[in-house]
């Protein structure tokens, strides 16, 4: 029985200790439920619920595509630039080079009235 308490104790100790670094280095906007603060006293004060409190509730989720942004920072876009919807991309030759046409005609248009307005 003795060999059970102590090996218990070495465990929790690790548990502890590895959730203690883990809230220290887990970013602040990805933290669940608490600010990161009181994670870290929950764990301190009470090592064995504070513990299991942090890894079933507040550390944050991986692999599920959500994540938490700070004040200054955005996700990216849900589509990558070139597939998303509407986006128009040429499939044959021809409809490129009329674009490309259009495209120089409005190009010399602008230039035509750059001229005139100086």
């Amino acid at each position: 029985m003795l060999y059970f308490g102590g090996l218990f104790g070495v465990v929790m100790l690790g548990v502890t200790i590895f959730a203690v670094v883990d809230v220290i280095t887990t970013d602040e906007g990805s933290v669940r439920n608490l600010p990161k603060m009181m994670w870290l006293l929950l764990v301190l004060l009470f090592p064995l619920v504070g513990s299991i409190a942090w890894f079933v509730a507040g550390r944050p989720v991986v692999g599920t595509g959500r994540a938490r942004f700070g004040a200054h920072e955005r996700s990216a876009p849900a589509f990558p630039e070139y597939d998303r919807p509407g986006r128009f991309a040429a499939t044959q030759a021809d409809d490129d080079q009329e674009f490309l046409r259009r495209c120089r005609e409005r190009a010399e248009e602008q230039r035509r009235k750059g001229r005139e307005n100086q």
